[in-house]
């Protein structure tokens, strides 16, 4: 009888985890929209990768940077709040950007100060969110937690692009941008909905300064070897997939149209939905240490694949593989990290994860834009540096020094791999499943 009671508990707080987790999937759709057509708007009035390369920058930096403070927020207040909160000034940032495009009047800079003002929101949300998933699921839902949030996440690449590029052939950005904010409305209402419903209890740190919560938050990080070195890795591998993030997009504009980028995102990324269902559907217990070095060679592979050909079907085959790899990769880092770190520090230690592991995607979006114009690009043009030997392979004209990169960076990214599965403390961690207290199920309200 005990027993049912449990289990009844459980399946009614993952019941609620799958509502917010509905509303973030809708949410991701319209952030996908928005962050595709941004995109192919600058690069169609500026026909620079660097415009593309701002945009992606002050999208991401400000999330970044004050991540941990969102983190710190987390532990302290009710994370419910928090990701409305998140929600609404990221709404408004899209609300500044469409009111000056209604204008007629609209400069880049004017779309970096929205989508910077978006950012600084989606700090508040993000580890809120995170760390709701915690508080949500069992600790034997963990991997299914995380490959349900995966499929979200891969929704703004499934769907949005092909979406995206149909509607800007019938419509315009501003009918996009509108559909975006309905989105975070459709998120909002979805944590509202199980809001009252919940009850975690959080610990009163009212007496305690912000900064000694960020300093406990780095002290667990840089304390526990296996997970800092585990954060520095994926830094590394962010690095670069902050390259092909930024680049995709100018590298086919080069050689096609909108409709075709949205259609290859979108069909590429049922690779993502495809292992992100299974992870979903299939709980998995241990070896994550090697599910992540296996990910990370296959991600490294398709990498490359990306630069060697301009056939479309080949690329979308090379962009399908390397999104069936992604979450494999993201799902074995999260359950590491959450099995070693305990849930009641996990707000606070995800907001310091997310600045450190993702410090290479900043890097990269800012020096992004300058490699492909000024330094890739003019080695495989006609009469280029390279244009007589890797231009014989891989051929020459406008985005193959794109090309080329995205060759180097998979085949650094296969190094860390095989220099990953080498290490032992990565390893150690799959052994340390009982660090980590299981969420308070028990604190939880009945329906």
């Amino acid at each position: 009888m005990e027993q049912h009671f449990i289990e009844n508990r459980v399946n009614k707080s993952f019941r609620k985890f799958l509502i917010v987790w509905f509303g973030q999937l809708i949410s991701m759709i319209g952030i996908g929209l928005t962050a595709f057509s941004l995109g192919v708007y600058a690069f169609e009035k500026t026909n620079t990768a660097t415009s593309v390369a701002m945009i992606t920058l002050f999208t991401f930096l400000p999330n970044i940077l004050l991540r941990p403070i969102g983190g710190v927020l987390a532990d302290r207040f009710d994370r419910r709040t928090m990701m409305i909160i998140g929600d609404l000034g990221s709404a408004a940032g899209l609300v500044f950007i469409l009111s000056i495009m209604l204008t007629g009047d609209i400069q880049l800079w004017h779309i970096y100060v929205g989508v910077a003002f978006s950012s600084v929101f989606s700090a508040l949300q993000s580890p809120a969110y995170k760390a709701s998933a915690t508080d949500l699921l069992d600790k034997d839902q963990f991997s299914k937690g995380s490959g349900l949030v995966q499929l979200a996440e891969s929704s703004k690449f499934l769907f949005s692009p092909i979406i995206a590029g149909i509607l800007l052939s019938v419509t315009s950005i501003e009918v996009i941008m509108m559909i975006n904010i309905a989105t975070f409305l459709i998120a909002i209402l979805a944590v509202l909905v199980i809001r009252k419903s919940m009850k975690v209890e959080r610990e009163d740190k009212d007496d305690r300064n912000w900064m000694t919560d960020i300093q406990e938050g780095w002290r667990e990080v840089v304390t526990n070897k296996g997970v800092l070195l585990l954060v520095i890795i994926i830094s590394l591998v962010t690095f670069y997939l902050g390259f092909l993030e930024t680049l995709i997009g100018p590298m086919l504009l080069s050689f096609t149209d909108a409709k075709t980028l949205g259609t290859f995102q979108s069909v590429s990324a049922i690779g993502m939905l495809i292992s992100s269902l299974c992870i979903g559907i299939f709980t998995m217990t241990k070896k994550y240490a090697s599910v992540l070095v296996a990910g990370l060679v296959m991600c490294g592979l398709a990498f490359s694949l990306l630069g060697v050909s301009t056939n479309i079907y080949f690329i979308i085959f090379a962009g399908f593989l390397f999104l069936s790899s992604l979450p494999f990769v993201n799902m074995s880092a999260d359950v590491l990290v959450r099995n070693n770190i305990a849930n009641e520090k996990q707000g606070r230690v995800w907001g310091i994860i997310g600045i450190l592991s993702q410090l290479g995607f900043i890097i990269a979006y800012s020096l992004a834009g300058f490699l492909a114009d000024h330094v890739f690009n003019p080695l495989l043009v006609e009469g280029g540096a390279l244009a007589s030997s890797v231009g014989q392979i891989i051929g020459i004209g406008p985005g193959r020094g794109i090309a080329f990169l995205f060759i180097i960076a998979g085949l650094f990214v296969i190094l860390i791999a095989l220099v990953t599965s080498r290490l032992k403390m990565i390893k150690s961690l799959e052994q340390s499943n009982d660090i980590a207290s299981p969420p308070d199920v028990g604190g939880l309200a009945h329906d």
